[in-house]
């Protein structure tokens, strides 16, 4: 069992922190009648997955139809033990590589409905498990998670080797992704009512959670302001290598090998004026629990199978332009070779040629002076063949 603030109650009083006076107080009988109060003791079971709570059942009754809530019992992850009903249509990378893996539409939306800019509603990351190929170190991964209501950025922080033997970049949120604006203009997006803001290192998610003032951080406000982790005993100094969130990927098939995510789940509870059972309560961050989700290494069967992928085909392709470099240079040596070899045999064919002709040449001249084999050639002049027509 478990002593926890009453987080519908809470939620409801922080709501009608600026209502009429009447609300306020018409708010403080009912919870009077329903013996209603800001803590309550649950199990961890009733916690994480449903009670039933007197608010929820009377707004079920009074509440108009269109804004019931969706469910009828309160839990920190109520409905999530199951198959998500959600429709997430995600790239395939047949037509662009670079978008492998990278959400397209989330029940039908291309973009979140809740923020200010067309950039800070995208919903186009990855979920964690698989991202493009081909990643180096000025890459910047985006992972989207309903629950967190935004893309989360990471950026790369070290190379990692994972068990297995497999190299790895290490990816971490930049630590001014929940800044205030003062440190992170960016974020400006993420407040749509305007200044006051969430606190720096928190991340207001009323406007997805059906308007309680929930804030996500860190484990033990890492990266936070440190006076919210003051105002709250029992939370030791946090601890980046406990209370950090990282994912290890491997750069070139851009598989996920190693990953701890890590957020904290906190109230923001408001004193509000004329429902007693508040009005005495700070203006504080009440942090309700955090948890982690990851995974320390792939089955053996995968890391073989991952070092096969990303060490044969460089060592192959090494191997290979070696084998095609001697093979060219063989190539070039035997026509050089035979270049030379054809280019003597051309030329012993001619000499012979010109030695025969030579050869005519004398036996020509020889029949020219009338000597051929010792015998005597009669003279042209009384040769009938050239005797003249006066002859």
């Amino acid at each position: 069992m478990v002593v926890v603030p009453n987080i519908p109650m809470l939620s409801a009083t922080s709501q009608s922190k600026h209502a009429a006076r009447f609300l306020r107080l018409a708010m403080a009988s009912i919870m009077d009648i329903l013996k209603i109060k800001p803590f309550v003791e649950v199990s961890v079971g009733q916690l994480l997955w449903g009670y039933e709570d007197p608010l929820l059942k009377l707004a079920k009754d009074v509440v108009p139809k269109e804004q019931k809530l969706p469910y009828e019992e309160f839990g920190l992850m109520y409905g999530k033990n199951g198959t998500s009903k959600d429709i997430v249509t995600v790239f395939t990378g047949a037509n662009d590589i670079t978008r492998y893996g990278l959400v397209d539409r989330f029940n039908g939306m291309s973009h979140l409905p809740h923020w200010k800019t067309e950039k800070c509603n995208r919903i186009a990351g990855s979920d964690g498990s698989i991202f493009p190929p081909h990643i180096d170190q000025n890459t910047t991964l985006h992972v989207f998670d309903k629950d967190l209501c935004r893309l989360l950025p990471l950026r790369f922080k070290e190379e990692v080797e994972t068990p297995g033997n497999v190299p790895g970049y290490r990816f971490a949120p930049p630590d001014d992704v929940f800044a205030e604006l003062e440190k992170n203009p960016e974020n400006e997006c993420f407040c749509p009512s305007g200044p006051p803001c969430a606190p720096n290192g928190l991340f207001n998610v009323s406007l997805c959670q059906y308007d309680s003032p929930v804030m996500l951080s860190f484990p033990h406000f890492y990266l936070a302001d440190p006076k919210l982790r003051e105002a709250v005993e029992g939370i030791s100094e946090p601890d980046p290598e406990k209370h950090g969130f990282w994912m290890d990927v491997q750069p070139t098939m851009g598989v996920s090998l190693r990953a701890q995510a890590r957020i904290q789940i906190n109230l923001a509870v408001s004193q509000v004026k004329d429902i007693k059972q508040v009005e005495t309560f700070p203006d504080i961050v009440f942090p309700i629990m955090w948890f982690e989700d990851g995974i320390s290494g792939l089955p053996v069967e995968v890391t073989n199978l991952l070092n096969l992928a990303t060490t044969v085909p460089p060592v192959l392709k090494t191997a290979l332009l070696y084998i095609l470099f001697i093979a060219g240079a063989l190539l070039l040596v035997l026509s050089v070779f035979c270049l030379v070899r054809n280019s003597g045999r051309q030329e012993t064919l001619s000499l012979e040629g010109t030695a025969h002709y030579a050869a005519n040449d004398d036996k020509k001249a020889k029949q020219a002076n009338g000597h051929t084999n010792g015998h005597k050639y009669p003279d042209a002049r009384t040769n009938p063949a050239f005797a003249g027509d006066n002859s």
